[in-house]
């Protein structure tokens, strides 16, 4: 009888390795070749896993390796430290199971015993030993998290992670240098400027990230809209406390920037950018907004569309060029009026409501987050869904509205009364901060039917509803 020698692979993993050294894995290897050797088994693999729990059900491309290897006889035994470096979840023991049975796999072996596979008390032994390393590791994930409930609630500061940009290692200790370029960038963002703008004149001027890279906008929107640069703690995306670090921008602006960068109405398409009053311009037959619609030629236009997708009536037409210019004109004449002086007195009066408004607007997404979930547990009928929606939609959009004027305030800051300046650098500026301008002293402008037979741009038609 021919005696098949075991050619074994060691499988090693360790979930968290924060020195980055490798050394638990290290021993995990040299112990089971001290016991590869004592039994006379061959290592013919080794399999590791550095830095993956087994708990976290995320891939493990080398446990994955060492499958395909059964499968295929290029080992038929297995040897492991202990079984909870194999598994963490009885799924997978129960996958692990049926792998080895089909490639007539028996011989599984830990440093701290042999389980045969082959025998039914030996699966039962594996399983009693999965459902403890599984209890093992609910409790610690139950630990962990309370304890990162405990410290968001009490504004600490919770281990691991990177150092976040504007404060020292230690996370507590602001640096200045940093902290200057967050306050620049939180005002610019607040002005109208666009997160791309910004990231690319960072990485113009050699302003690195904290981890020594360069910007981008997504990076650059996680830094500014974090709780963590106006000093309070957030937990699973909610502002739950004061924090214990000192702030670098206000609570308030905090507010405003993350009411701004969750506005779905927020367009970062590069389309829309071309178009400066995209959005602002409705029609005066049916209401509806104006979209950009140019041209087979190419030359730009604003139209009230209609067909799929769209609710207008596709009767009102507008050349770009002509409208933007007319309404640029009225918005730095606008400026200098003292109606307007008094419309933004009464809007840094109302910005410290920004924090209110900003807790209403949460708490109302919190509300349809939940509202979605019973529905989809289909504890009530769409009919009932739709008419609890409506009321919280609406506090909503009331929410953002309010949060949108002071954003507007900021960005108009700079300009009320100084017409003359800001038509001197108005080109210089970008289409996104042109934008945010006209929109913080335009409501609307109504586009009303063209002349007949009238081929020149005709102003009559155009008649500016102005912010209050």
């Amino acid at each position: 009888m021919i005696t098949v020698p075991v050619r074994v692979g060691i499988y090693a993993r360790i979930s968290s390795d924060r020195e980055g050294d490798g050394l638990g894995v290290n021993r995990q290897l040299e112990d089971c070749r001290q016991l590869a050797e004592l039994r006379g088994w061959r290592v013919a693999e080794t399999y590791v896993d550095d830095d993956v729990s087994a708990y976290s059900g995320k891939p493990r491309p080398e446990y994955a390796r060492m499958l395909n290897d059964l499968r295929t006889g290029s080992i038929n035994g297995v040897l492991v430290y202990h079984l909870d470096r194999l598994h963490r979840q009885p799924k997978e023991l129960e996958e692990f199971f049926e792998v080895c049975k089909d490639a007539g796999v028996d011989d599984l072996a830990t440093v701290t015993g042999r389980i045969d596979l082959a025998d039914p008390d030996g699966q039962f032994q594996a399983r009693i030993l999965g459902a403890v390393a599984k209890k093992e590791s609910d409790d610690k994930s139950r630990r962990i998290r309370r304890k990162h409930e405990e410290l968001a609630v009490n504004g600490k500061v919770s281990g691991g992670g990177s150092r976040p940009y504007g404060y020292e290692a230690d996370k507590l200790t602001v640096r200045p240098v940093e902290a200057a370029v967050v306050k620049d960038c939180a005002r610019r963002l607040l002005a109208g400027e666009p997160l791309r703008s910004i990231a690319a004149d960072l990485n113009a001027r050699g302003v690195a990230s904290a981890g020594g890279g360069l910007w981008s906008p997504q990076s650059l929107r996680r830094m500014l809209a974090s709780a963590r640069v106006s000093g309070q703690r957030e937990h699973k995306g909610e502002i739950v406390a004061t924090a214990e670090w000192p702030a670098i921008i206000t609570g308030e602006e905090t507010a405003t920037i993350r009411a701004l960068l969750s506005n779905p109405a927020r367009r970062t398409n590069r389309a829309a950018r071309r178009y400066l009053l995209h959005g602002l311009l409705s029609c005066s037959h049916c209401g509806e907004r104006l979209v950009a619609r140019p041209r087979s030629g190419g030359q730009r236009r604003y139209a009230c569309a209609k067909g799929v997708g769209f609710s207008g009536c596709g009767k009102t037409y507008v050349t770009a060029d002509e409208v933007e210019r007319f309404v640029t004109e009225a918005v730095l004449h606008r400026l200098d009026s003292p109606q307007l002086q008094k419309a933004v007195e009464r809007r840094h009066r109302a910005v410290p409501e920004t924090e209110r408004w900003w807790q209403e607007a949460e708490a109302a997404s919190a509300q349809l987050d939940e509202l979605a979930d019973a529905y989809g547990e289909r504890l009530f009928s769409m009919r009932e869904w739709m008419t609890a929606k409506k009321p919280i939609q609406e506090r909503l959009t009331a929410a953002r509205k309010q949060l949108a004027k002071a954003t507007h305030t900021n960005a108009l800051s700079a300009y009320v009364g100084n017409g003359a300046g800001l038509r001197a650098e108005w080109d210089s500026l970008d289409l996104s901060q042109q934008h945010a301008i006209v929109a913080a002293v335009v409501e609307t402008v109504v586009v009303g039917p063209a002349r007949r037979g009238y081929n020149r741009f005709d102003e009559s038609r155009l008649t500016p509803v102005w912010e209050r």
